[in-house]
């Protein structure tokens, strides 16, 4: 067992982040993590009517409705300029697994247009599946996944999606 140099918790050998606070136990070796895998756990899903929930959401506001994690159904309003995601407590949007990052990505709105941004976080940000690297436009319907949270981007019918 290797103990943790923040908490003092202690972790496995071969571990190389603390399971309970998210310290790094060991010193970066140039190897990162981008990708975790896709688990398609039908039991934890929430099914989402796009156009249903969609008429629900005011004009140029967007909403967030996660449909994978422990999470599943509840719903995020993004109707700030910037909205910050991640494990941390200081985020708008609170995912609270230690697969999300705690400064994990920010949405921003401009006129009705959403754009997520990822802030290197170590499981990296994907939309429809896709790992993004850059700040993305996205789309009424897209898929956003962070860490093992799944989410569908809804937007009101003001803007330009």
């Amino acid at each position: 067992m290797q103990e943790c140099p923040a908490c003092g918790f202690s972790n496995p050998m071969d571990g190389n982040f603390c399971g309970r606070c998210g310290a790094r136990l060991t010193s970066p070796t140039g190897d990162t993590t981008h990708t975790i895998p896709m688990i398609d756990d039908a039991a934890n899903r929430a099914e989402v009517d796009i156009d249903g929930a969609a008429a629900d959401v005011q004009p140029g506001t967007a909403v967030l409705i996660v449909t994978r994690g422990f999470d599943s159904g509840v719903r995020y309003e993004l109707a700030k300029e910037q909205t910050t995601v991640g494990r941390s407590s200081t985020c708008d949007i609170l995912l609270d697994d230690i697969t999300v990052s705690r400064h994990h990505a920010t949405f921003s709105l401009d006129d009705g247009t959403v754009t997520i941004t990822d802030h290197g976080s170590l499981n990296g940000t994907y939309v429809n599946r896709d790992l993004i690297n850059d700040p993305t436009e996205l789309k009424q319907g897209d898929e956003i996944q962070i860490g093992k949270f799944r989410m569908v981007l809804l937007v009101g019918d003001h803007g330009t999606l």
